[in-house]
């Protein structure tokens, strides 16, 4: 039976760990992800778990530490941060490459410069090509219940590969909601025990880890890690068949929100979809057909399957919480046009880039964007596809 609680997005983080009970947690503090291991830290001190909590001098070296653990033969976590992932940036394409399963919360906040500490999705979209796993959590329930599958999937046979569980900064790291935990029992045997086939300290079996890999084998190496990508759409469905069975609580690539019948509908991340659900439940309420598409596995992207479900939606918009730079449009929207290009998908689409080092995205603003939506659709036509959302003029 679950436990109802109250608790902030870093204390949920820190207790799914404390119940995974990992053998290595590295981590250096940075704002705002500080929290999750400074609760850890309290649970190895009172012999909660076992784990062997390595404080480090920085997030390279924390990063460095669960490689050098992982590798070993051990389960490995941290959590980081904005300039914390980028000071990771180096390890965190070796950690992919050496097909290692750590995982990683990740509290998505602005990247300097200039310094700025709080909530956009900057980080996260830095590495999104480095080979991790990514899903997004909308509220503290969601970073609980993706922590608790995240090793599951990540160690899976035929994924092997690290993986980030994100959450927005402050937003929901800080803000106290309720949530419903799993018994302690439960969670153990769910995650299971980590069982490497290779590792370092198997006397039986020498390996090296990490050697020099030049053209004649670095290409084929890299379409094994994209092919475990690829593997993981389905280990992640599965999980999250096996987590419904055992919580009820059911988790898909995405959630389709009233988006059955929608004939304008918003794509986003993270915290923004709950903002956004509201003006959706408004807007039907006035008679308008509104919906959203919430996306909570990035990486692997589904590509097939947004295309199926926003195919009968007049009008699109994707909100992006980061600016890719390149006069082109951010992350998401590059990701979810090319997704319905390639399956022949012809739906009219415009991007917002919204939310900047932490700028608010109220209701109104999301409303303005249905509004701008209505017009696309009854026009078909796009004057700017690029734009920005609560922008001070």
């Amino acid at each position: 039976m679950s436990i109802r609680e109250r608790l902030s997005g870093n204390e949920a983080a820190a207790i799914a760990m404390k119940q995974i009970n990992p053998d290595v947690v590295a981590a250096f503090p940075i704002t705002p992800s500080t929290e999750i291991p400074q609760y850890f830290s309290t649970f190895v001190s009172n012999g909660t778990v076992d784990t062997e909590f390595v404080a480090v001098e920085s997030e390279h070296s924390a990063m460095s530490a669960c490689i050098g653990a992982e590798a070993a033969g051990g389960r490995a976590m941290t959590a980081t941060s904005a300039n914390g992932l980028s000071l990771m940036w180096e390890m965190i394409y070796i950690a992919s490459s050496l097909r290692l399963p750590i995982v990683m919360s990740l509290v998505n906040r602005a990247v300097s410069g200039p310094l700025n500490i709080h909530n956009d999705h900057s980080d996260a979209m830095g590495v999104r090509d480095s080979g991790w796993i990514m899903l997004f959590s909308e509220n503290n329930q969601e970073a609980y219940d993706n922590l608790l599958m995240a090793h599951r999937i990540a160690e899976h046979a035929k994924v092997q590969l690290p993986l980030m569980v994100c959450q927005d900064g402050f937003i929901t790291s800080h803000s106290i909601e309720n949530i419903e935990l799993e018994e302690d029992e439960l969670v153990k045997n769910f995650v299971g025990k980590y069982n490497p086939e290779h590792y370092l300290l198997n006397d039986k079996e020498p390996i090296a880890v990490g050697p020099l890999d030049l053209q004649a084998y670095l290409f084929e190496h890299k379409v094994q890690q994209a092919e475990a990508m690829k593997n993981a759409k389905k280990v992640i469905l599965e999980v999250a068949d096996e987590f419904e069975k055992m919580t009820g609580r059911k988790y898909s690539f995405f959630e389709e929100y009233k988006l059955e019948d929608a004939e304008i509908a918003i794509v986003c991340m993270n915290s923004t979809a709950g903002t956004t659900k509201y003006v959706v439940d408004s807007l039907r309420e006035k008679g308008i057909k509104a919906g959203l598409l919430k996306l909570r596995v990035f990486r692997p992207f589904p590509a097939e399957e947004i295309a199926k479900a926003l195919e009968h939606v007049k009008a699109v918009a994707i909100l992006d919480k980061s600016d890719s730079l390149n006069a082109a449009g951010g992350a998401l929207f590059e990701d979810v046009t090319s997704a319905m290009y390639v399956n022949k998908k012809q739906v009219p689409m415009i991007n917002y880039v919204y939310g900047i080092g932490g700028r608010d995205t109220k209701s109104d603003d999301i409303e303005s964007v249905y509004k701008d939506l209505e017009e696309i659709a009854k026009t078909g036509k796009i004057e700017n596809p690029y734009r920005y959302l609560g922008l001070r003029k």
